[in-house]
């Protein structure tokens, strides 16, 4: 029991450092690693770990290209996207030496000035477009965080309903 509440505890602070743009889903997926590990009879297998690390390639995946793509769904252009996804990737990075939320604060102004420079570099006669399309990576960034925060939370509910239900079978 105290290896599972350790699990726990660790899969809760991985879910805290997601909204921070830190690689919370990382550290649950190494936390799950861990614990089947140590805990042979756990049930957590080979199966529940390979869903795990499904859904963390997803979220990564998910978390650079939605703000790529809400920069075009605010009419940006294609260069806008990929501007909002390097911004934000550098921005994140950039932030990091800020404690605490320095990673995810770079990210969103990264995501922002990206999509707003690469319009800026798009001839248009619409005035207003580069702020416009900006506006959309920036949401586009949250909504990339909200979604890594629900993938964290369904990885929660996933480990612990497998350990849960080998603990109450005589598995675990």
């Amino acid at each position: 029991m105290p290896a599972l509440i350790l699990l726990f505890l660790a899969l809760l602070l991985g879910l805290l450092l997601v909204p921070l743009g830190l690689p919370g889903l990382w550290l649950m997926l190494g936390a799950v690693l861990v614990y089947w590990v140590a805990v042979p009879a756990g049930s957590i297998g080979l199966f529940t770990f390979a869903v795990l690390a499904a859904m963390v390639v997803a979220a990564e995946v998910l978390e650079f290209t939605i703000s790529g793509r809400y920069a075009r769904k605010y009419g940006g252009s294609r260069r806008a996207g990929w501007g909002a996804i390097l911004g934000g990737i550098v921005g994140a990075v950039i932030g990091v030496p800020l404690p605490v939320i320095g990673s995810m604060l770079g990210a969103f102004a990264g995501a922002f000035a990206g999509a707003f420079v690469a319009e800026l570099t798009v001839a248009r006669d619409e005035r207003g477009a580069p702020v416009r399309v900006a506006t959309g990576a920036l949401i586009g960034r949250v909504v990339a965080a909200a979604t890594k925060v629900a993938f964290g939370v369904a990885m929660i509910v996933w480990v612990l309903g497998a350990a849960l239900v080998g603990r109450l079978s005589g598995t675990g």
